[in-house]
């Protein structure tokens, strides 16, 4: 598959589509080596119908941050004024998702820009490993604190396909990373 299909093919799915075509679009792509996602990602969601669809860009989400294998820094955030912050997994309420709806979240992201200091770490939180996902060895984040795993296939060099496993949602939420330049 050449890269300019595999665009076209995410951005035909884009911002939304049914879970069974992201999944064979991730099925398809190849994996990627851990080494080869080093830096900072911007993130978008790839909306599937996860209880989790619209919440991260409601609050601010920026992406993720690979600085190596040991360090990685998985939830960004931007703020109201433009900074890029890293924010603690652990402080954030996963367990909101599907009850809270993405429009009463971002109605209310001047708070969560207060609570920003509070969720804030300057320390990674999760590291990048080789595992195997729906049959493919590729980079997966782990989670320092937290039962997840977010698994990467390659959509280009600058592009990444994610898929991430949360042991309370038997469904996986799916999102895309660009490489920030």
């Amino acid at each position: 598959m050449t890269a300019t299909t595999t665009r076209d093919r995410l951005a035909a799915l884009e911002p939304a589509c049914s879970l069974a075509d992201a999944l064979a679009l991730y099925d398809d792509l190849p994996a990627v080596a851990p080494s080869d996602i080093r830096g900072t990602w911007r993130g978008r969601e790839l909306r599937t119908g996860h209880p989790m669809d619209g919440l991260l860009e409601a609050t601010g989400w920026y992406g993720k941050r690979f600085d190596d294998e040991e360090s990685v820094h998985p939830l960004l955030f931007s703020t109201a004024s433009g900074e890029v912050v890293s924010v603690d997994p652990r402080r954030v309420p996963m367990g909101l998702a599907g009850r809270i709806p993405p429009a009463a979240v971002a109605r209310a992201r001047f708070a969560v820009d207060l609570l920003r200091p509070a969720l804030r770490t300057r320390r990674p939180r999760a590291r990048l490993r080789a595992v195997e996902k729906r049959g493919v060895v590729t980079a997966a984040m782990v989670y320092d604190h937290l039962p997840i795993i977010d698994f990467f296939r390659r959509v280009d060099d600058d592009t990444l396909l994610g898929l991430m496993d949360l042991r309370t949602h038997p469904q996986p939420y799916l999102f895309v990373l660009a490489r920030d330049r």
